[in-house]
């Protein structure tokens, strides 16, 4: 089994290779979630992902028949880019299977790295199939994502700065998709510190790893926002480890991770792929877990879609109160739309969109219900406007 001399023989490796990135205190988050939180931006990486690490510690330890051979991988995402800018980078040709279902942004920034991207099934499986035959046919070596002790020593690297740097953490919380990371980071921490506590955190739309460990049976779903740790099947190394070295498994939903990006963004100024904030968003969710600790989490990845981006924004607005949907019903006379937009502007909103409905609604023919969407400074001001203008006579409510 993988052993602390392992990790430390990955760091030496990558010394200079990668980044020894950030991992500092956050006061704001620490107020809010009533536990001290250190946060380590694994999201400045070159590549802005964590994957970097394991990627580098595997491809330096080929040997020269191998790296003449090259090297070949299945990912839709941050560990296709960890591999290839990495073989780029020590001259080692890298083929990268991709899902025909990946966004057309990570195919092209994987092919900006230098590698040859093969597109190929509809589902990570596939592609993964045809990364063991290419392997196979051209005499490749196949570069596990996760389930490979050289990866996940690379990726244990990250324990190590994390306690070096803020060595009062007593609670680690670390994603898990396949468990590459967690299972680096536990058995270097549990090295270092044996009493340390440290907790997984899966989306409740992938829990391979909760059933896995914990034997229970939950659905397992199609999609999630932190498509990075949508792993359907968990490794098996890292499975072991985990059953070992990991005291808890914990479950967060897709509106948790949204919260958590979004306050990374506004808060921390840093932005995080979906799988970047899982860790805070298992503090959001169980906070009475965390209450007291000082807790290290990893911003593991910030590779997101802007269009999605943009969507979490808005839904994380919505869910704030800062955006807001309300209808006023009306007589449909002259005057009464501007009568109406001059009580929301002297309330200090700022109307976003304006709609007239007077076909679909059940009032009387001679009205009309204008919905309105207002950018609010929160919940407390939206009753504010709703309250003016029921004090100005119109029939005025929150949808």
């Amino acid at each position: 089994m993988l052993e602390k001399r392992d990790i430390d023989a990955a760091a030496e490796r990558l010394s200079g290779q990668v980044l020894d990135t950030p991992c500092v205190e956050s006061r704001t988050l620490s107020q809010i979630t009533g536990c001290q939180v250190f946060l380590k931006f694994e999201n400045l990486q070159y590549t802005a992902s964590f994957k970097e690490r394991g990627a580098c510690n595997k491809l330096t330890q080929l040997t020269t028949d191998e790296r003449s051979r090259g090297v070949v991988a299945m990912s839709a995402g941050n560990h296709a880019q960890g591999v290839a800018y990495h073989a780029q980078r020590l001259g080692i040709r890298a083929v990268i299977v991709m899902p025909r279902f990946t966004p057309g942004v990570k195919v092209e920034r994987t092919r900006g790295f230098g590698a040859e991207v093969v597109l190929h099934g509809d589902s990570l499986e596939e592609a993964r199939a045809h990364a063991y035959a290419l392997a196979e046919q051209q005499g490749l070596v196949f570069v596990h994502p996760y389930d490979d002790e050289a990866i996940i020593a690379g990726q244990g690297t990250v324990a190590l700065e994390m306690l070096q740097a803020q060595p009062q953490i007593d609670t680690l919380v670390i994603a898990i998709g396949g468990g590459g990371l967690i299972a680096g980071m536990a058995t270097a921490a549990r090295a270092i510190r044996p009493d340390i506590r440290i907790v997984g955190v899966q989306t409740e739309r992938f829990p391979a790893m909760v059933n896995a460990i914990k034997g229970s049976h939950l659905p397992q779903g199609t999609s999630t926002i932190a498509e990075g740790i949508a792993v359907g099947t968990p490794g098996v190394i890292t499975q072991a480890i985990i059953r070992d070295k990991v005291d808890d498994l914990l479950l967060v939903d897709e509106g948790d991770i949204e919260q958590a990006i979004v306050m990374l963004l506004e808060i921390e100024k840093t932005l995080v792929e979906g799988a970047g904030a899982a860790s805070l968003a298992a503090l959001l969710k169980h906070p009475a877990s965390f209450a007291g600790r000082n807790v290290g989490l990893v911003l593991c990845g910030g590779n997101i879609d802007p269009m999605l981006l943009a969507s979490i924004i808005e839904r994380g607005m919505v869910r704030a109160g800062r955006l807001a949907r309300i209808q006023v019903s009306a007589r449909d006379v002259p005057g009464n739309l501007a009568r109406i937009t001059a009580i929301v502007a002297d309330a200090g909103a700022n109307i976003d969109e304006v709609h007239h409905q007077r076909a679909f609604t059940l009032l009387a023919a001679q009205n009309v219900a204008v919905e309105l969407v207002l950018q609010t400074r929160g919940r407390a001001h939206v009753q504010q406007v709703i309250d003016a203008l029921r004090s100005a006579g119109f029939d005025a409510q929150l949808l």
